[in-house]
């Protein structure tokens, strides 16, 4: 999708200061905020009530910054991130760097890029609009009041599939070549199986 510019331009100014906001994503209603500010992220996890340092996804609002910003991946899970991505997946990937420590992933970072039609200009923690422990967010009229009170910024799309993200654990896809499903959600198994194994044959195919 093509960003829509004043959209983005808020939602970028908003992150850019430190601030949190509720947006759209192609599954639920998210949360979020700089993934590379401590003071925001703090501030997001007192207002979800969220216990501090549980992990979290990082989010990208397209496939190159989160590839540009993921240097250490290997050949396979490079493929495999291009393959799956965007989608409505967390994939939970090799962070041997300790990337975005603040994401709380430690050796396994989950990632997530989303097809919303905005751009926070940045990659962003991003977490389910939600009181922690609560149901996910259909509607911005679902996100508790508090949190909505809470924000800098509330984009409102209408009402999202509902589904939360299938998480997939592709911690050991580069040495074994071994993947799980961690939780099912919005992407069932055989469409991640299919674009896996599409990843995989367009690694085998002869250059040139």
């Amino acid at each position: 999708m093509t960003a829509q510019p004043s959209t983005s331009a808020s939602l970028a100014g908003v992150i850019a200061a430190g601030g949190l906001a509720v947006i759209p994503t192609d599954t639920v209603y998210g949360l979020c905020c700089d993934a590379r500010s401590a003071v925001a992220v703090a501030r997001l996890a007192k207002l979800k009530r969220r216990p501090s340092g549980k992990p979290a996804a990082v989010a990208f609002f397209s496939l190159r910054p989160a590839l540009d910003a993921l240097p250490d991946l290997g050949e396979r899970t490079r493929a495999a991130l291009c393959a799956l991505l965007p989608g409505a997946l967390t994939l939970l990937l090799p962070n041997p760097a300790g990337r975005f420590p603040l994401c709380g992933g430690g050796e396994l970072l989950g990632v997530r890029v989303i097809d919303v039609a905005i751009d926070a200009g940045r990659a962003v923690l991003l977490t389910s609009a939600n009181l922690a422990g609560g149901r996910d967010a259909r509607t911005l009229e679902e996100v508790p009041a508090e949190i909505r009170a809470g924000v800098d910024l509330s984009i409102d799309r209408g009402t999202l599939p509902g589904t939360a993200s299938t998480v997939v654990d592709l911690g050991e896809l580069e040495s074994t070549g071994r993947w799980r499903i961690v939780r099912e959600g919005a992407c069932t198994r055989s469409a991640v199986e299919s674009a896996l194994l599409g990843s995989w044959a367009n690694e085998r195919r002869p250059s040139g």
